[in-house]
């Protein structure tokens, strides 16, 4: 095998260079891709794991709200405890940094207690400057009411200055660069707690406490002899770097999935190169068979061909790869469009077993790849391949019904439920569908060519096209295999694109019924930036506002390894059109009446909930109790009367009356205003009069307004560029599928040069060959296209109703954009057409006439 692929393989790659690099560099860029993906997560990830547990530190235990911040009052009450040997209190707080210039910087506060830090998180221990040779003085400064430490990243970020002001709410407040911190990540500045509480607003507030364990000291039994309530919860340190990985897998494993797509239309090119390969050397196969090598060598020769390819284009993949991840991470960071990992520059992890499973997956690729074309060598009669008559075709019935049994599991399998949250038989039923519905193209195209031939009879050249197509079945399907392919992803990705943009536009004006919306600058979502109460009412009195709604979103820790729940407290007025409606799947249930001692509150679940949590419409959620402190929440139990779509939070939300919280929490603050405006007020004079309003507090830059239209339009712009990609992906599958046409054809024409000869002689003229040939590619194509058609449709089915649901757990409504398809599906017909017409040139030539010169 080592001296025929020394000799007779290598004078192929000799003689053919440039068609056996273009499968080289098809391989070559679907590894690259798929590694470059896997590298820039990986490493992004294991960069934010890395902060995170910097940040964390190392206790043995940390206690958190489930909502809100933890009282401190807390603290000296674990502190005190016998089996505790360390408490370190710690605030966060996301806020914005304002430079002397004007400059805006979205940082992290963390207030911490210098004291005890140092024993649990090293890295977060404030360095001072040393300004001073005075020792008292500088360790006074980790107290100093407005000193912060700044980390390499804040310091990269502020520059030289020495004074910063920070955001709380409308205000600003100023602080000095009083130092460093050696934690890694994202800009962060470091306080005393104490401090941090006063300068935010934050007083007696933590965001979680620390706890370092005396050895020996059982974890279980501290907790229970602490007896916490059920507002606090207690978490292992690893649990926060499990809810980071959490928080971004599906989105990973998708854009992993997709960018496989690349390597999956790879294999298709190198068949297409193998298919026109075999077939140029079709009479050097004949004759080592005619001189002994078997059909099992023949089938290895032309698969290790094959490997070989695989395996030069995986080498150059992975090296292209590792160039494109590094690049990526230097140029735009760790994050891909998902906004995971925004604001983090990791540097490049590289990993070895990575690299081998993906040089791996091109190499099965290339080989998958050349299957078809080894085992059309190995059933090639040598002697009848010599005298140029090709191979007879074997019959189809028992790929066939495999090709049928591959359907019907690939239909079952989308049934199944996700494995790990991830929707693993979702994605093998896709490509199930595929090399299934590919499989049983010949059956798809004997069926249509028999209902077509009787239309034709009376059409000679139309006869000659359809009559080979209609009896070799197996030649056309292999042909238009490539384009079949292609084209069912291209309307795959079309669907269900079209139709998340179509449920997201609805989504949208569902949840934005009001004309203006208005909140604090730098509001990041995470219940951090509250709009003054004397603010929030003056606006509400303000001429020109007939109407104004309130929204508070804070985050709600239902479980210490899923992502936080986002609680949506904003007025609920269920009734269609009217204000602030969620967009319900289905009706919504009423509350059932409360037992004695009780009180129901309804809520309406996003459906993500559903999935992870169990909250079913009619059913209680009595989990979210155990966000809100005793005794108030005593008796009150949580109704779900509906269920709603949310396409902004992936990992869970419940709307709540905004009446029923504040009752809960006596917290009345908001983040966000919705304001409906009387008829014929001017949007920019009311504006203008908020500004002024916010300027008179001294807040006039802290403010940021929206109009209904401006979200739709910036949300739609940002969905599009999200899924520009898929356009680009579209267009390499597709331009993979022609190429693949044109190299079975050019393969078909060496292996009927005497057919065409004896045409030739039987009268046919040159313009008559190549109508043969174009119209045999317009049938091929158009067979392809339908099959295509057919095909991405029940493939965008699972994506639109199962993929896409098991991995972001929401739904959508199927959207068939038919205009796009039928002219995709238009392109492609004419495309093939030309590129048949184009590869039969050489069937017209006069080698064609001199073929048949040995039969005379």
């Amino acid at each position: 095998m080592r001296a025929l692929l020394s000799t007779f393989s290598l004078q192929e790659l000799r003689h053919h260079p440039w068609r056996n690099a273009s499968a080289v560099v098809a391989v070559m860029l679907g590894v690259a891709l798929a590694f470059a993906v896997h590298l820039i997560n990986a490493s992004a990830l294991a960069e934010f794991s890395s902060a995170v547990s910097s940040v964390n530190g190392q206790p043995d235990l940390e206690l958190r709200a489930r909502q809100g911040l933890l009282p401190d009052t807390l603290l000296d009450r674990v502190a005190a405890h016998p089996g505790v040997a360390l408490a370190s209190p710690v605030l966060e707080l996301p806020t914005q940094a304002v430079l002397p210039g004007g400059e805006r910087v979205a940082v992290k506060l963390l207030g911490v207690d210098a004291l005890v830090v140092a024993g649990l998180s090293p890295a977060l221990m404030p360095i001072p400057e040393a300004a001073t040779d005075n020792t008292q003085t500088r360790r006074f400064e980790l107290f100093a009411p407005d000193a912060v430490f700044l980390n390499a990243a804040a310091l990269q970020a502020v520059g030289a200055t020495s004074t910063l002001q920070l955001q709380s709410g409308l205000a600003l407040r100023s602080v000095r660069v009083a130092g460093r911190v050696n934690a890694p990540g994202a800009p962060l500045l470091v306080m005393d707690v104490a401090a941090a509480q006063d300068l935010m607003d934050r007083a007696g507030q933590l965001s979680r406490i620390d706890l370092r364990l005396l050895p020996g000291a059982q974890a279980d039994a501290v907790l229970a002899s602490l007896a916490l309530p059920a507002q606090v919860m207690a978490q292992r340190p690893e649990q926060s770097g499990e809810r980071v990985s959490n928080l971004s897998r599906a989105y990973r494993v998708n854009l992993t999935v997709l960018a496989l797509v690349a390597l999956f239309t790879g294999a298709f090119l190198v068949f297409s190169v193998l298919s026109l390969s075999v077939a140029r050397r079709q009479p050097q196969f004949a004759l080592l068979g005619v001189l002994g090598l078997s059909s099992d060598a023949r089938l290895r020769l032309v698969l290790a061909e094959s490997a070989l390819l695989g395996l030069l284009g995986s080498a150059l993949g992975i090296a292209l790869g590792t160039a494109l991840a590094a690049l990526a991470l230097k140029l735009l960071g760790g994050d891909l469009g998902g906004g995971y990992f925004s604001g983090v520059a990791p540097p490049l992890q590289w990993s070895a077993w990575a690299a081998l499973v993906y040089g791996v997956l091109g190499v099965v690729a290339s080989v998958l790849g050349g299957w078809w074309p080894a085992q059309a060598t190995a059933r090639m009669a040598p002697a009848l391949a010599l005298k140029g008559l090709g191979a007879p075709v074997r019959p189809g019935a028992r790929r066939h019904t495999l090709a049928l049994a591959l359907v019907a599991l690939a239909a079952a399998l989308a049934w199944a439920p996700p494995v790990a949250g991830i929707p693993l038989a979702a994605y093998l039923s896709v490509g199930l569908l595929l090399v299934g519905g590919i499989a049983a193209l010949p059956l798809a195209v004997g069926w249509l060519l028999d209902r077509i031939a009787p239309h034709i009879a009376r059409h000679a050249l139309p006869v000659l096209a359809v009559e080979r197509a209609r009896r070799l079945r197996e030649t056309a399907a292999v042909a238009t295999s490539g384009v079949v392919a292609s084209l069912a992803l291209s309307v795959a990705l079309t669907v269900m694109v079209a139709s998340f943009r179509e449920s997201v536009t609805q989504w949208l004006d569902a949840v934005l019924p009001a004309q203006l919306y208005v909140r604090s600058s730098g509001n990041t979502g995470n219940d951090t930036a509250h709009l003054p109460t004397d603010f929030v009412e003056a606006v509400a009195r303000m001429e020109g506002v007939a109407r104004m709604d309130t929204l508070r979103a804070t985050p709600v820790q239902l479980d210490p390894v899923r992502p936080a729940v986002v609680l949506l407290v904003r007025p609920l007025n269920m009734t269609p059109g009217s204000a602030l409606s969620l967009p319900l799947v289905g009706n919504p249930l009423p509350a059932p009446p409360a037992a004695e001692g009780e009180s129901v509150i309804t809520v309406y679940v996003s459906e993500a909930m559903v999935d992870l949590y169990g909250a079913r419409p009619g059913g209680w959620l009595p989990s979210l109790a155990q966000a809100f402190a005793e005794p108030k929440v005593r008796g009150t139990r949580f109704f779900v009367a509906g269920v709603w779509r949310d396409y902004a939070r992936q990992h869970g939300s419940v709307a709540m009356d905004r009446s029923d919280f504040v009752r809960l929490t006596g917290d009345a603050r908001v983040n966000d205003l919705a304001l409906h405006l009387a008829a014929g007020t001017d949007e920019n004079a009311l504006r203008e009069r908020i500004r002024a309003l916010a300027s008179s507090e001294g807040a006039g830059g802290l403010i940021e307004f929206a109009s209904a239209s401006q979200i739709r339009a910036v949300s739609l712009r940002i969905f599009d560029r999200s899924f520009a990609v898929t356009v680009w992906l579209q267009a390499v599958a597709i331009g993979i599928g022609l190429f693949g046409v044109a190299a079975s054809f050019s393969a078909q024409v060496l292996a009927r040069r005497r057919e065409f000869g004896l045409l030739a002689h039987l009268g046919l003229t040159r313009g008559q060959i190549l109508c043969v040939v174009a119209l045999e590619g317009l049938a091929w194509t158009l067979l392809g296209a339908l099959a295509g058609l057919a095909l991405g449709l029940a493939v965008s089915l699972v994506l639109v109703h199962v993929v896409n649901p098991q991995s972001f757990h929401w739904t959508m409504d199927l959207v068939l954009p038919w205009a796009r398809l039928l002219a995709l599906c238009a392109a492609v017909v004419a495309a093939g057409t030309l590129t048949a017409w184009l590869a039969g040139q050489a069937a017209a030539s006069r080698d064609a006439v001199r073929a048949v010169k040995e039969d005379w």
